[in-house]
């Protein structure tokens, strides 16, 4: 058997145990099913990937960044999405407009976290190239606010959050070596050049709180503003980083969940909603931690493993997501039916008993009433 052909099996064997491993369910959980009848599917207007949800602070909404590099507002009333504003240059919006093209997110721009100040309403933006961004009220264009820290450039800016007390603006870059539209290599290598970050509006400084972290993805102030929590993707692990305390400037692993983690928010009813993109299996986890599957992997064309992962995603069982406690544990499972429209779930935003679904990669904003 040639190797070509070795590495090929390996790359589907271990897409295949991502795609239909088990489901995440506790003894003690509770089980919310995503079935078609019961949810509201949303279309974008022309682009896909709404990958991060937020509300204003008049609580309108909600907004969302999509593929083209666009932010957009949803109207209630009207039942319709306004274009916000837009991370790509003015020049560029006409012929962005509309893209779900990976290669034109360098051009177009690609807004992931974003995050209202309440305060003084100016709305934070991570853009997957283009750095830590700010459209301030009135305006309709994203400007740059920070792209390196210590010397090096950010080149995958992802999930962001503000202390609305003190302004303080944290936020994620999940590696200083690969590109979001090469997520994929960012697992496959074994990349740890993610940062933990906070950006001062006042003093216009960036700060770095951790480096050396593993794909890392959203980031959560807890509700007293003593810690923070985040997620490694690669490693699928959830920690806590104290701001407050005796424990102040250190970080503790809080737990380990079986599917590769994304965004995280706090839900009203406690603790702290979990998206996770895809789901991972013991089998997956032992491939993936030997070194020469992964360089072999890493070899394959970047758009064959994406075609093969859309291809087994696509029959593979639908995405979850859960709510976790402070300390970990998982108190409810969020999943999509039989029907697998719901193949990925980047976010969870609960908001007056609705649950608003966020996915990077899927047409339509997802919602969901108790």
């Amino acid at each position: 058997m040639g190797r070509k052909v070795l590495v090929v099996i390996v790359a589907a064997v271990a897409t295949a145990a991502i795609v239909f491993s088990p489901i995440l369910k506790d003894d003690n959980s509770t089980v919310i099913a995503l079935k078609d009848e019961d949810v509201e599917f949303i279309p974008l207007d022309g682009a896909v990937g709404p990958e991060s949800i937020t509300f204003d602070p008049k609580g309108d909404g909600p907004y969302t960044g999509v593929s083209d590099g666009r932010i957009l507002k949803w109207e209630e009333k009207e039942h319709t999405w306004i274009e916000f504003a837009s991370t790509s240059p003015p020049e560029l919006l006409e012929k962005c407009r509309g893209s779900k093209d990976p290669s034109r997110e360098h051009e177009c721009g690609r807004p992931l976290g974003l995050k209202f100040n309440k305060k003084t309403g100016d709305l934070y933006i991570a853009d997957a190239y283009r750095g830590l961004m700010v459209v301030h009220p009135g305006e309709n264009v994203a400007k740059v606010v920070a792209v390196e820290a210590g010397g090096v450039p950010f080149r995958f800016t992802n999930g962001v959050e503000i202390d609305q007390t003190s302004g303080i603006v944290y936020f994620t870059d999940s590696s200083s070596q690969y590109h979001r539209r090469d997520f994929m290599s960012t697992i496959l290598s074994g990349d740890r050049t993610g940062r933990l970050m906070k950006y001062n509006p006042k003093t216009n400084q960036v700060e770095i709180l951790l480096d050396n972290l593993s794909f890392l993805n959203g980031v959560m102030l807890s509700q007293d503003g003593s810690y923070l929590i985040f997620a490694e993707t690669s490693t699928c692990k959830i920690s806590r980083y104290w701001l407050q305390g005796p424990k102040a400037e250190t970080a503790e692993v809080i737990t380990e969940l079986s599917g590769f983690p994304d965004n995280i928010k706090r839900s009203p009813r406690g603790g702290f909603w979990i998206g996770l993109h895809l789901r991972r299996s013991i089998l997956t986890k032992w491939a993936l931690s030997f070194l020469w599957i992964r360089e072999q992997l890493l070899k394959l064309p970047l758009d064959q493993v994406r075609a093969a992962t859309t291809i087994l995603s696509s029959i593979g069982r639908p995405a979850f997501a859960v709510r976790v406690t402070e300390d970990g544990d998982v108190v409810e499972v969020s999943r999509g039916d039989t029907k697998k429209k719901l193949r990925h779930i980047s976010e969870v935003f609960e908001r007056n008993a609705t649950l608003w679904v966020g996915s990077v990669g899927l047409p339509f904003l997802a919602v969901h009433r108790f």
